[in-house]
């Protein structure tokens, strides 16, 4: 079967049409008989500030109906602290809100944002206590580690990089998180989640993070797509992304 994969992207985000092409290749590897097309509408953003967030959300609608026209099969949001930002709970106001701007299509894929599988996907898994890392303000990822914590998930570590500029987010060497996630207290957690942001890369060092800690590992991009294979009723599983796509290979 085809399937079209469509994404509100961030218009300086370099990240998501490289990580999640990059995860359902895996999965296409394991399952040929399934093929995936990649299809993106973008919204303006470039610092990672609130104000920038919020003006961001609000052509979110447009996005949703240039995608339908495209007949994608599953929507999400590609940008985490842009719906985190706006207070708990916020994806179920957004994804109703994505809902409302297709009311009147004649599509109806799949809705979805990746705050939203980040939090759904943990709670499938069954975590409870996570550390996490972000490339965030202190206040961002205050307000990320609240609305986490809001969903009844204990975060108990969290290291933030301070990258306001949204393209050096995706600049960034996703192997220096293999050091950086050795100063993350990952004491009694039940999953490490390598990169809060699905801008800030992290594909490459998911896997050998989590046979180094001995933790399931995880990031937004993996639940992203995690969510994305269930909401198309397909086995949940991407070899050599992480226990959360069903590599349990370390633990």
């Amino acid at each position: 079967m085809n399937f079209r994969i469509g994404q509100i992207v961030p218009s300086s985000n370099i990240t998501m049409e490289k990580e999640i092409p990059a995860l359902f290749a895996s999965y296409m590897r394991a399952h040929p008989e399934h093929q995936f097309s990649f299809h993106a509408s973008r919204v303006r953003m470039h610092r990672v500030v609130a104000e920038e967030l919020e003006r961001m959300n609000r052509d979110t609608g447009r996005c949703a109906v240039e995608l339908a026209d495209a007949r994608v099969d599953v929507l999400s949001t590609a940008c985490l602290v842009a719906i985190m930002c706006m207070g708990p709970g916020y994806h179920r106001t957004a994804a109703q809100s994505l809902n409302d701007a297709l009311k009147e299509h004649p599509a109806s894929p799949g809705v979805m944002t990746s705050a939203g599988a980040l939090v759904d996907e943990l709670k499938s898994f069954g975590a409870k206590r996570i550390s996490l890392m972000a490339p965030y303000s202190d206040a961002l990822t205050k307000r990320v580690v609240d609305y986490i914590e809001a969903e009844g998930i204990q975060v108990h570590d969290a290291i933030n990089f301070s990258i306001e500029d949204n393209l050096d987010v995706g600049a960034r060497d996703p192997m220096l998180l293999l050091d950086d996630v050795k100063k993350l207290n990952v004491t009694g957690v039940d999953t490490v989640v390598l990169s809060a942001c699905v801008q800030m890369p992290s594909l490459p060092a998911i896997q050998k993070a989590q046979e180094m800690l001995g933790i399931p590992v995880t990031s937004t991009a993996v639940c992203t797509v995690r969510q994305m294979l269930k909401l198309l009723s397909l086995d949940p599983s991407a070899p050599g992304a992480g226990a959360y796509l069903g590599d349990r290979g370390g633990l």
